[in-house]
């Protein structure tokens, strides 16, 4: 694989970088095309292709066009889940969601040089758990309150003291807007945003503005 991410272009970044999270569900004659262009128009570190389906010949193609995409432009991609598919389909790492829990298996199954990152909701504990553990990012949110979930809330308190105290990047996501990522740009590595952006009219301006809000 040439010309592609390492590891250390998602896990040490200095400035603010966003990080795009692809819609449940995609329409593959279209969407590779919206993609290039949002990438094409905004800096971005990291895709993570999350898709709700099932099907995992369905999941290969949507990888498979998406992978194209962002390696031509220098981009990591992560896949949330599937670790098996990481290195079938040539993508970069993956993106657990179960806290520090298969945080050392997927690493040991993956390699050291492969994107292992962490959802670990609001808490510090899963946090710690993860970085030990092997990830190279753990993502706090939801940040602002989505109506989702049971309305437990990662605080920018939590960002300051991970940016003071942890070297493994973290990231914001859930409940972006411009106000929030304004706020945490200063403790927060990278900033998640998919629905944020995916339910824009437009949302390669969406992801322009939101982009803007960090610097």
């Amino acid at each position: 694989m040439t010309n592609t991410p390492s590891t250390d272009d998602i896990a040490d970044a200095i400035a603010p970088q966003l990080y795009l999270i692809s819609p449940p569900q995609i329409e593959l004659s279209t969407f590779p095309a919206l993609l290039g262009q949002m990438l094409d128009e905004v800096d971005v570190a990291c895709f993570r292709l999350a898709l709700a389906s099932s099907d995992d010949d369905a999941i290969a193609r949507a990888a498979d066009a998406c992978r194209e995409v962002c390696h031509a432009r220098d981009v990591a991609i992560v896949i949330e889940h599937h670790l098996l598919m990481v290195d079938k389909l040539g993508l970069d790492g993956v993106h657990l969601t179960d806290g520090a829990r298969t945080i050392r298996h997927a690493r040991k199954e993956l390699g050291d040089d492969a994107i292992v990152g962490s959802n670990c909701a609001a808490s510090r504990h899963d946090g710690l758990n993860a970085a030990e553990g092997g990830a190279d990012y753990v993502c706090f949110g939801p940040c602002r309150d989505t109506g989702l979930g049971d309305g437990t809330l990662a605080e920018p308190d939590l960002f300051q003291w991970w940016s003071e105290m942890i070297e493994v990047p973290c990231v914001a996501e859930g409940g972006l807007d411009a106000a929030t990522i304004r706020a945490l740009a200063p403790i927060s590595d990278f900033f998640a945003v998919g629905a944020e952006v995916w339910d824009a009219e437009n949302p390669t301006e969406a992801l322009k503005e939101l982009h803007g809000a960090m610097i």
